[in-house]
């Protein structure tokens, strides 16, 4: 089976990256097993997916009688019961006044939706997205994506009508009030608030670096779109559901409970590694969209909605973002002890984030290729951790569920990789 297997991986496209060549055969809480019984702690969590630990029980027990009764259901066709449910569920928590649900099942699928309701809404084309960003793989949000050229390369001439404005990014010295001049700047020398439908900002960088906006920037962008009549897109498909230590960033006490969203993307936690993604927005844009404009084959799965269902409730009943909060305060405060060890030689130049969402950036001093050198050295300690951004940046994403011993596990075992790289 071994032999089989390993000529099998041959067939697979070359285009997908991986950090290491590992079979991962199964995974409970925080631990996940590979094919050759190697047990890792996984800092990953699938990048943000299974926030609610590997093969939760509740999630696992609600997705098997999910399948003695509907495993798919299509949206097109009719509504089914989970979807209701999950919309029930999810509706309370949403930030103020979003109050209707579009459901697909990838991320980069919510994103897109969401701008073909702003683009509906405001009878608008143009898009302004934030450097470093995000938001998927497909040839619409692959022209929105520049937190690496590896995401668009070769695959032009990519879709028009996207535009690119700094993000705040302090480490490298771009401050709020910066990245505000250049915003007005582009107003001013290539766009027309005539053109413009739709902001779409992550409120932390993903992909592009771990990087929190900074607790004024995204009221400035939000009331900046007012003065523009365009809508603003807050993308947390990597933010959302606990990850930060708040149910969605935007609606936070780390950004002043104020920021409202027109149209919030949301996905990977919301069920715990079933395919599932959302759209909420408010009725007037939502409505803007005539019955047969949205929808998609396997949009709001019924498997993926129950296991969204036991999500939410195990999100909320078992303390998972008061722990995220709690849990990130010990990760970073651990990190910045080995930061300011002789262990790190001085190389760690910022440790930053909001709950179990952290980011370790390494200084110009060190060597290129730093970030993947030490994530494929903590897999030989037994952890997983990726690195991410044209940054060197090394990426922390335990699942919410985490316990402390396990966040200084985690955390002895990339000193141990740190002093064998740097």
């Amino acid at each position: 089976m071994s032999k089989f297997r390993n000529a099998t991986k041959n067939h697979i496209a070359r285009g997908v990256g991986r950090l290491a060549d590992l079979v991962f055969t199964s995974g409970k809480g925080s631990y996940v097993q590979t094919s050759c019984g190697k047990t890792l702690l996984d800092f990953t969590t699938g990048i943000g997916v299974v926030n609610t630990g590997h093969s939760h029980p509740r999630v696992v027990a609600a997705a098997k009688e999910q399948l003695d009764k509907i495993v798919h259901s299509q949206v097109n066709i009719g509504y089914h019961d989970k979807m209701l449910e999950l919309t029930e569920s999810l509706l309370p928590n949403l930030p103020r006044g979003l109050d209707r649900v579009f459901y697909g099942t990838t991320g980069a699928e919510a994103v897109e939706n969401a701008v073909k309701m702003a683009r509906a809404f405001t009878g608008k084309h143009a898009i302004v997205v934030f450097r470093g960003g995000y938001h998927g793989r497909t040839m619409g949000t692959m022209a929105m994506t520049t937190s690496s050229r590896i995401y668009r390369q070769k695959f032009g001439p990519l879709i028009p009508g996207v535009h690119v404005t700094p993000f705040p990014y302090e480490y490298h010295g771009i401050t709020s009030e910066m990245a505000m001049a250049e915003l007005e700047q582009l107003f001013k020398d290539t766009l027309h608030e005539d053109d413009v439908a739709a902001f779409v900002i992550e409120p932390v960088l993903g992909e592009g670096g771990y990087v929190p906006a900074p607790r004024d920037f995204l009221k400035k962008v939000r009331e900046f779109a007012n003065s523009k009549s365009a809508l603003m897109i807050c993308d947390e498909v990597q933010t959302g559901f606990g990850r930060t230590g708040s149910l969605f960033a935007c609606d936070s006490e780390y950004y002043g409970h104020d920021v409202e969203p027109d149209l919030l993307t949301m996905a990977k936690g919301i069920a715990s590694g079933f395919p599932l993604s959302g759209v909420a927005t408010y009725p007037e844009i939502a409505d803007a969209c005539d019955p047969g404009m949205l929808g998609g084959t396997y949009a709001g799965n019924a498997l993926s909605c129950a296991a969204a269902v036991a999500t939410q409730k195990v999100i909320h009943e078992e303390g998972l973002i008061e722990n995220s909060a709690k849990m990130g305060e010990r990760l970073r405060d651990n990190l910045r002890s080995i930061q300011q060890s002789e262990v790190s030689k001085g190389l760690i130049g910022d440790v930053r984030g909001l709950g179990l969402m952290t980011g370790v950036e390494f200084t110009k001093e060190a060597e290129a290729g730093v970030k993947t050198k030490i994530s494929q050295e903590c897999v030989n300690e037994g952890l997983l951790v990726l690195g991410c951004s044209t940054y060197e940046v090394v990426r922390f994403v335990p699942p919410l569920s985490i316990t402390a011993e396990d966040i200084d596990i985690g955390c002895d075992k990339f000193e141990t990789a740190l002093k064998s790289v740097v």
